[in-house]
């Protein structure tokens, strides 16, 4: 943060009010007691202009007990009039509406640089041995604050987090804020952005922010993946030649050509008369022997009512066909038998 956005000056302890979105369990506060009262408050409460706290719940706390009438404060003068209607409720109510994700999302972002500018403040004092407040950001006990950058991060942003939503929603925070960030990065491809922007649309709607999330992520890392494995370019095909253009002509007038006289072909060979087949003598005794004492088996009423005329028809010429080339087997045989005695 700016210098510029700070102004140190003294205040009366009274007045310094405390909203709800503070925290309630401040823990052990004598070891903080002990370490103001032998070095002083080395690191200013940060209040906004009017007097709401903004961060040094634990200190302000530990200063009132010691019956302090006015303190040292950080004045920060760029707070939003969101946020600072967020640090002066007093009662669950008295926000007219509920944050919408969105919104409580940029209070989020926005209280978390503030406390994490406090936290960078805190840390330098405590180098010198001052108030180390560090539970009142994790909430454990007053000690150093811990080498690891990563873990402090973490720290202040659930502590954000809990006072804009009430819980840790601080991953979901997070996510929303990225989508955002999608959005709004005009190096971006604009389908990417649309996607985001959608995103964020269905999730101000009610829905669920971890899908959204991943859809759009998942699309930004297929879009990073095909630009690392670029398709090689189609060669257009080259057009063919004059020359080439008559050549294929030719050939497709010669296979119309050859079609067309395989076709004509199949048609006269179709229309020729096939040639009697003849089969064996044994094959028609078969058939006749199947065929003896076959009226046994037939109603004649039955099937007179079953069968057609065409049908009567078929079977008065089958029998005459059958009587005649046995008359005339019969006569074969008398001619062999007379040229043979």
């Amino acid at each position: 943060m700016p210098e510029k956005d700070f102004l140190t000056r003294e205040m009366l302890v009274e007045v310094i009010q405390v909203g709800i979105r503070h925290r309630q369990d401040l823990g052990d506060l004598q070891p903080l007691m002990d370490s103001i009262t032998r070095l002083g408050l080395l690191q200013p409460i940060t209040v906004t202009p009017s007097g709401l706290l903004v961060c040094g719940r634990r200190r302000l706390e530990a200063i009132r007990k010691l019956r302090w009438r006015t303190t040292r404060v950080w004045v920060r003068s760029n707070i939003s009039d969101t946020l600072t209607s967020l640090l002066a409720q007093q009662d669950e109510n008295a926000l007219r509406k509920p944050l919408s994700p969105l919104e409580a999302a940029t209070l989020y972002r926005e209280l978390k640089e503030h406390l994490a500018e406090d936290a960078r403040r805190r840390q330098e004092a405590s180098r010198f041995g001052g108030d180390s407040d560090v539970g009142e950001v994790n909430g454990g006990r007053d000690s150093r604050p811990p080498d690891s950058p990563g873990r402090h991060e973490t720290k202040t942003a659930t502590q954000a987090a809990t006072m804009v939503t009430g819980e840790d929603s601080s991953q979901r925070l997070e996510r929303i804020l990225k989508i955002r960030a999608v959005m709004e990065d005009e190096d971006r491809p604009l389908h990417i952005r649309r996607l985001a922007e959608a995103a964020l649309d269905d999730i101000d709607a009610g829905g669920p922010v971890a899908p959204a999330y991943l859809r759009v992520m998942n699309t930004i890392r297929a879009g990073d993946q095909a630009a690392q494995h670029p398709v090689a370019p189609v060669t257009p095909p080259i057009p063919p030649t004059p020359d080439e253009i008559a050549e294929l002509s030719r050939q497709a007038l010669e296979k119309a050509k050859s079609e067309r006289a395989r076709r004509i072909e199949l048609v006269s060979t179709a229309a020729r008369p096939q040639q009697k087949v003849l089969r064996s003598p044994k094959a028609l005794v078969l058939a006749w022997r199947e065929l003896d004492g076959w009226t046994a088996h037939y109603d004649v009423h039955q099937v007179a009512d079953a069968l057609s005329d065409d049908e009567v028809a078929m079977v008065l010429r089958v029998l005459a066909d059958s009587a005649r080339f046995i008359d005339d087997v019969v006569a074969a045989r008398k001619a062999t038998a007379s040229s043979t005695a």
